[in-house]
């Protein structure tokens, strides 16, 4: 079986939105496919694919055949993955602040002869 892994189009009429599927080749674009491995938005600016990469290598070492345009965003999201650990460096945490006892109460209670308390 000749696997490839191709775009299936999804969204409305002049809204196009595609999905990263693995199919057989033999299957209808936006047939029956094996598995889906993320999503492509050729209307939105910039940062418009998500992609496992981890996915796309292993079908593409079992033998899957990438189309153009697929192959294009995983080099896109392999190029963005290995920026992405180098510019969001975390900051080291910040001391904890040591636990502040209860606060007492704003006026001190004192009872009535009939044990009824009131405020002094």
């Amino acid at each position: 079986m000749a696997v490839s892994i191709r775009l299936r189009r999804e969204g409305a009429k002049n809204r196009p939105y595609y999905k990263v599927v693995v199919a057989d080749s033999r299957s209808p674009r936006d047939g029956k496919f094996i598995e889906i491995i993320g999503t492509y938005d050729p209307k939105k600016p910039d940062h418009n694919s998500t992609l496992k990469l981890d996915r796309a290598e292993y079908w593409i070492s079992k033998g899957a055949q990438p189309s153009d345009t697929v192959r294009s965003l995983i080099k896109k999201n392999k190029k963005q993955a290995a920026s992405a650990p180098a510019e969001a460096k975390p900051e080291p945490p910040a001391p904890a602040a040591p636990a502040e006892a209860a606060p007492a109460p704003a006026r001190p209670i004192a009872e009535t002869a009939a044990g009824e308390p009131t405020e002094s």
